[in-house]
Order: C-alpha cells, then sequence, then structure tokens
C-alpha cells in the first residue's frame, strides 16, 4: 500500500516546486500544506520535522527531509521503496 506523502511549502519557495515536481513525475499524489496561509501550520511543520525552512518532506510518519534529502533518496533508489511502503 502507497504510503501518504505530507509536503510542507511556500508558494515562493523554489525548492519546494522541485520536490512537489519529483513527486508529480513519479506519480505520487501527495498532501500539500502551505505555512504561510495559516501559522499554525508552521508551528505544526516545525513540531513534526524540528526544522523551521520549506519544504519539509513526510512519507508516512517518516520526515524525509527537505529537497536535497528528497532527491538523494531517489538517487539511491530508497525513494519508490520507502513510498510504497517497504522502506
Amino acid at each position: 500500500m502507497t504510503q501518504a506523502v505530507t509536503v510542507y511549502v511556500a508558494d515562493w519557495c523554489p525548492y519546494c516546486q522541485r520536490a512537489k515536481g519529483l513527486l508529480q513525475q513519479k506519480n505520487v499524489a501527495f498532501n500539500e500544506i502551505n505555512v504561510e496561509d495559516d501559522e499554525k501550520f508552521r508551528e505544526e511543520m516545525f513540531a513534526r520535522s524540528q526544522r523551521r525552512t520549506v519544504p519539509q518532506i513526510f512519507i508516512g510518519d517518516k520526515h524525509v527531509g527537505g529537497c536535497d534529502d528528497l532527491f538523494a533518496l531517489d538517487r539511491s533508489g530508497e525513494l519508490d521503496p520507502l513510498i510504497q511502503g517497504a522502506g
């Protein structure tokens, strides 16, 4: 079963666009939470990730990090199994 993917983003963030683009290229549905829409979303992101920068990406309950981390997982071949729930 495919893991739920959550991406915390901001509209102005080019790294957010790159991360979302990779997920879209892989046909991965994701829940996008814009931290600019409400301060509580930024607080939730920090509580979950201990990071203040966007994007912050979660696959299931696992925090995978930001854009560079997502691309590194993809390059290493670990991203697809993680999305499919085998990671």
